[in-house]
């Protein structure tokens, strides 16, 4: 029976809430093979191609104070930084000459960079790096500032919906932030073009099987082209500090449904995932996913930017251990291409 429910998901047969749910409570029965179909699919629309993001946190500053984070606002052991434009472009540099042709420029949500400085920081990445998508993660901004971004040149936009439950939204983040503005912002992404990535967390507190479902239910309608999930990794100077860690073992099996459900996007294998799983990352690329984000940020910051305790900082998450990382991918059987990596509509 379950073996049938994946195989009308690799046929692109849609599935109810009912039958997610139970796929996801009845897993262990069917994780392996779902993997194996997840594949598959991954290599049918990409081949054995795993692009890499070259991944630059330019502020660990953010107004926000959402629970689960080790940068909210009001922790004052967070280590605060921001990157200059000439930092950012420099690690672009770096990055491009280590085979880099996506760079994702990453932070809190910082007044201090306005539309006129990243407007001026993109452009100058495209001038340099014509053959380079520029993708931006900075949490909700206005709809002109989201056009004027993506007129001076940025092409994605990674916004997490969080969750696709209201209510769980309103208990992952304080009153300031509504789960209305998380959509609008996503909606106005859409809507001007860029190539749209969201995503959650797997065992956030709170989180339940019926939220799993639900979230992939949201994902099949919404249709995103990049869809980004780990692991909930606690921060002990959150409220959230005692909660448990979410499952690597689950969060692999629903790379595998996001896959199925979602033929051609863009799934990376998360650095929290390889947080809470020493080879979280390859489980995920031998489960469906076909994206890594190395950290092309300066090295004296990257201990700084810490969303979650533990977070990989050094080793294979460096880029210039790169062919580190070459030689952990090809034991999956796939391999890290340099290639811009954009989403693949259908022929």
């Amino acid at each position: 029976m379950y073996k049938e429910l994946i195989d009308r998901l690799e046929r692109q047969q849609a599935l109810s809430f009912e039958e997610y749910l139970t796929l996801i409570k009845n897993r262990e029965e069917v994780r392996g093979y779902a993997a194996e179909r997840a594949f598959a699919v991954r290599q049918k629309h990409y081949g054995n191609a795993v692009f890499i993001r070259g991944l630059i946190e330019i502020s660990s500053y953010c107004k926000n104070d959402c629970y689960y984070c080790g940068l909210r606002a009001s922790n004052k052991n967070a280590q605060r930084y921001r990157l200059t434009a000439e930092e950012i472009i420099t690690c672009a540099e770096n990055g491009y000459a280590l085979g880099f042709r996506t760079f994702v420029l990453q932070g809190g949500e910082d007044g201090y960079y306005t539309d006129e400085l990243l407007c001026g920081v993109i452009r100058e990445i495209k001038a340099r790096f014509p053959d380079c998508a520029v993708t931006l993660s900075l949490g909700e901004r206005s709809t002109e500032s989201y056009r004027l971004l993506k007129e001076a040149g940025a092409d994605r936009y990674l916004l997490r919906h969080e969750t696709a439950n209201e209510a769980h939204y309103r208990r992952l983040h304080p009153p300031a932030l509504s789960y209305e503005n998380r959509q609008r912002c996503i909606n106005d992404l859409k809507a001007l073009g860029y190539q749209v990535g969201v995503g959650f967390m797997v065992g956030s507190p709170f989180q339940t099987d019926e939220d799993l479902a639900n979230e992939l239910l949201y994902l099949k309608k919404i249709q995103p082209q990049m869809v980004g999930i780990g692991p909930f990794i606690p921060h002990g100077d959150t409220p959230f500090k005692d909660f448990e860690s979410g499952s690597a073992e689950l969060t692999v099996f629903l790379l595998s449904l996001i896959r199925l459900t979602l033929p051609r996007v863009l799934l990376p294998a998360t650095t929290a995932l390889g947080t809470v799983d020493p080879i979280g990352r390859e489980k995920g690329i031998m489960a469906g996913a076909n994206v890594l984000m190395p950290n092309l940020s300066p090295a004296g910051v990257r201990k700084k930017y810490m969303i979650y305790d533990n977070k990989i900082c050094t080793g294979d998450e460096a880029a210039q251990c790169i062919e580190c990382l070459k030689g952990r991918v090809a034991k999956t059987g796939c391999e890290i291409v340099t290639d811009k990596g954009d989403y693949r509509n259908e022929l």
